[in-house]
């Protein structure tokens, strides 16, 4: 590691550790609420305390709630039927709020490729 990686290092550490909390909370709440997804908060946790700690990263992984939700993803990359159709549909509908508003046509469009390149790639994953 140079020099010049030591503060970048030194910042991003704490941030990732903090940001892995704050995805396994968000991860909780999605698997108790039914409209706001879990297990991809979980995901982001997980690669979060990959970097941070991998002491937690254990934790979560080893988790008998949460952790088989990130070990099916790593093993196989999988999303269960029902999750595609809950995240493509809450896509669609955020899209369809989002026309509501004064958005610009550039954000409008911006938003609509980014949304399509999402359901696009978790409609193309393999189901568990």
């Amino acid at each position: 590691m140079s020099e010049d990686d030591q503060p970048r290092r030194r910042w991003s550490r704490p941030l990732l550790f903090a940001a892995g909390w704050v995805f396994t909370a968000l991860g909780v709440v999605g698997l108790i609420l039914p409209l706001m997804p879990g297990t991809i908060f979980l995901i982001a946790a997980a690669w979060c305390f990959s970097q941070s700690s991998p002491r937690f990263e254990a934790w979560l992984i080893g988790h008998p709630r949460l952790g088989p939700h990130v070990l099916r993803w790593r093993k196989t990359g999988a999303i269960a039927r029902r999750a595609k159709v809950l995240a493509c549909g809450s896509m669609a509908l955020s899209f369809a709020l989002l026309t509501q508003t004064s958005a610009p046509p550039i954000a409008l469009a911006t938003a609509a490729l980014c949304l399509i390149g999402a359901g696009l790639y978790v409609s193309t994953r393999p189901e568990a």
